[in-house]
């Protein structure tokens, strides 16, 4: 006889998916009729779902059925297909680990991810890993851009204990999604804050200054300060999916704030008169290289969207 009951993803393999429930974690597999229905993503189920899961008397457990996702952080699947691949759903807010140098992150991949945690509503803070490594002048060139935007900006240090504090108390009691590029110090940085968790850790290659992956598969993991943490595998590129053009604007908060005071209600802020937001870039109000990100995005038509 069949057994049904429910529990939320914490790790998803592929093929496998460990789900908590009120008696324990269980693995189950995905019912084959969940990949039949057309959804057009590297995986029907992922980290942090709420799902159904029915057993038989041989104790073998699926998945039957996924719960309505109350948001989620997408990126357009690697391999650059029409597929999407969700990262992880029905999080608190995001953290995204990003730095300066030992590796470099890249500020378009920043803005790729914020966008996308705006037309998702997922909250997102930016942590500057890595904070005793780089440049003082252009950590501060960094958090003036981000905190003018209108984001939180964290340094932070696992070496010398910066800022650790401060994201412990941000993950305190919410389930939150951390990620970045390989090598940028997200496992280091949560079995910082709880030494109980085994989590794999690396190093950056020496030859090409990026990180080795060490994180395999999205895991959710308990604090033991309350909450729980996803940690991802290292992201090299964050495709976006599912944003049109005309509507990209409206994920850049600082744009949002002074787009409205253009001429033209249907202004892209590329080239018509009375624009109020390249207005405000020529004024430094809106930092060009956000503004250049956005040029991008919008350029990348047939590379990033559908």
């Amino acid at each position: 006889m069949e057994r049904t009951f429910t529990g939320t993803v914490v790790r998803a393999t592929g093929s496998w998916f460990e789900v908590l429930t009120l008696d324990g974690t269980v693995r189950c597999r995905i019912r084959g009729r969940l990949r039949l229905r057309g959804v057009r993503s590297t995986s029907p189920v992922v980290v942090g779902d709420r799902v159904t899961c029915e057993s038989d008397a041989a104790g073998d457990h699926v998945i039957a059925g996924v719960e309505p996702r109350r948001n989620y952080v997408i990126r357009r699947a690697s391999n650059l297909s029409k597929e999407s691949h969700i990262i992880a759903a029905n999080v608190d807010q995001a953290l995204l680990l990003a730095t300066l140098r030992q590796p470099e992150t890249a500020p378009e991949f920043v803005d790729r991810f914020l966008v996308t945690c705006e037309a998702y509503k997922v909250p997102a803070v930016i942590l500057l890993s890595k904070a005793d490594l780089q440049e003082p002048a252009a950590l501060a060139e960094f958090r003036a851009v981000y905190e003018s935007a209108g984001y939180r900006v964290v340094e932070v240090s696992t070496a010398t204990g910066e800022g650790v504090a401060e994201v412990e108390e941000l993950l305190r009691g919410r389930t939150t999604l951390v990620s970045g590029n390989s090598g940028v110090g997200k496992s280091t940085l949560i079995r910082t804050i709880d030494p109980t968790l085994d989590i794999r850790t690396g190093e950056i290659s020496e030859s090409h200054g990026k990180g080795r992956h060490t994180t395999t598969f999205s895991t959710m993991y308990p604090l033991s300060g309350g909450g729980a943490v996803i940690d991802t595998p290292g992201i090299k590129g964050f495709g976006l999916i599912d944003i049109e053009g005309g509507e990209l604007w409206h994920y850049f908060p600082e744009m949002m704030r002074i787009g409205r005071d253009c001429r033209f209600y249907n202004c892209t802020h590329t080239h018509e008169p009375g624009c109020a937001v390249t207005e405000a870039v020529a004024r430094g109000e809106i930092a060009p290289m956000r503004y250049e990100s956005y040029l991008k995005m919008l350029d990348d038509d047939d590379k990033y969207r559908k």
